[in-house]
């Protein structure tokens, strides 16, 4: 089950949150938007009986709340670090604003020292404020205000909204540090391990399949037996070595499929919290071939074995090159990053995705195969026999699929290639994936 996490907080914050949350997969968010300390309060003690933790959106919120509620479940807030203030530098920079001065607040003058340094910008003129740690709004605002009138600074980089927002009506230059993705990052991992689910699931077992894509094919192109053997060797030594890193067992299930067993604490911290299976790359790199990995949890290893086994026929489905996920709950995580990065890519779980395809009539298997496609190749424009190659099947059937998905308002027809002989190929575009990539 996935584990609850309370956000609150302002709903510039939250939603930040929110969309770093999409890739903790074990979090079900509970958001609360709160912009005063009563209202943090009173959401605190709400969602304290209802989730396993909290995460607030700043110190100030985080004292409040270790003050003046009683909660039994851990408390965790976002701070700010240099990486917040490196974009905040960088949009004054930009502006030519950063020659005049600025003044800064909520971070140390060593932080501010050390960003400056490393940018090469050491020699800007700045004054950090140098109050109490948990200074109210208003007194960040006067400390702002009183440089800015004398000229001393013509621009201020807080780490307050409610300070930016009255230094806006104020009508004095600002910009609001605001904590980078990698800061909330950081706060989500260490919130997660505070909860009792996840130090339960710590110890929990996975288990893992590995199929190599079309391995009859791979050993076809080898001149003789012994090439074979190598082949396969080469291929469990890599094997080996992986799970070695997942500190797991490790056993073959014949030439091209091999089962491994380890902790799911381990596999998600070496996956970057299920992202990533760097096998597949070294697979790619090292022999030119392909994977298809399937992951099971389960709350005994039969069930986990259970859930690796239908992870692997999605990915098989899928095409091969893909990683797949089935949880204890057979809720579906996937595809993970294989061997090409994955710069435009949508979860094939996406139910408004799905029905759009169902309703035009594409199954599940063909939508996971062109979104693998895709991520792999960046490619959204196929000829008719590329198409019929790549999904496996004649190029007959897919002349009629494209018609119904034309139909379907999930392709366009792109343009025509020329060819020496007979009429021009027509290229067909998958408008709706282009629609919906990010």
């Amino acid at each position: 089950m996935q584990i609850k996490i309370g956000v609150i907080g302002t709903e510039a914050v939250v939603g930040r949150v929110l969309r770093v949350l999409k890739s903790f997969p074990t979090f079900l968010p509970v958001p609360r938007i709160a912009d005063r300390e009563s209202d943090v309060l009173r959401a605190a003690e709400e969602l304290g009986a209802e989730a396993e933790v909290l995460l607030l959106s700043g110190p100030h919120s985080h004292r409040a709340v270790k003050h003046g509620a009683t909660l039994t479940v851990p408390v965790h807030y976002v701070p700010l670090t240099g990486a917040g203030l490196y974009k905040a530098l960088f949009s004054v920079f930009r502006s030519g604003r950063l020659n005049a001065g600025i003044s800064v607040d909520s971070l140390t003058k060593a932080m501010v020292a050390r960003t400056l340094t490393d940018l090469g910008l050491e020699h800007t003129r700045v004054v950090v404020y140098d109050g109490p740690a948990y200074a109210a709004a208003d007194k960040l605002v006067t400390f702002h205000r009183q440089l800015a009138e004398s000229g001393h600074c013509s621009i201020a980089l807080t780490g307050v909204e409610q300070a930016a927002e009255q230094l806006e009506r104020l009508a004095i230059p600002n910009e609001w540090i605001v904590p980078s993705d990698q800061d909330i990052i950081v706060t989500l991992e260490r919130a997660l391990l505070s909860t009792e689910s996840r130090r339960g699931k710590e110890s929990q077992i996975v288990v893992g399949m590995i199929n190599v894509d079309d391995f009859g094919k791979l050993a076809m192109r080898r001149t003789n037996e012994h090439e074979v053997q190598k082949l396969k060797l080469d291929i469990h030594r890599m094997v080996l070595d992986y799970v070695e890193s997942l500190d797991g067992y490790l056993t073959s299930l014949g030439g091209d499929e091999y089962l491994f067993f380890t902790t799911r604490g381990i596999f998600e911290r070496e996956t970057g919290g299920y992202k990533t299976i760097p096998l597949a790359k070294d697979a790619n790199k090292s022999y030119g071939l392909s994977l298809s990995v399937g992951i099971g949890f389960g709350t005994s290893a039969n069930d986990a074995g259970t859930n690796a086994r239908s992870a692997l026929r999605k990915a098989k489905e899928a095409g091969g090159n893909a990683c797949y996920i089935v949880r204890e709950d057979a809720t579906l995580i996937g595809p993970l990053e294989m061997a090409d990065p994955v710069q435009a890519i949508l979860s094939p779980t996406d139910a408004a995705l799905i029905k759009k395809a169902e309703d035009a009539g594409m199954t599940s298997a063909y939508l996971s195969k062109l979104l693998h496609h895709m991520a792999r190749f960046h490619k959204y424009e196929y000829k008719v026999h590329e198409l019929a190659a790549m999904l496996n099947i004649t190029v007959r059937s897919a002349h009629r699929l494209l018609l119904m998905w034309i139909d379907g308002g999930l392709v366009d027809i792109a343009g025509y290639e020329k060819v020496p002989k007979g009429r021009p190929r027509q290229i067909y575009r998958f408008t709706f994936l282009m629609d919906k990539s990010l």
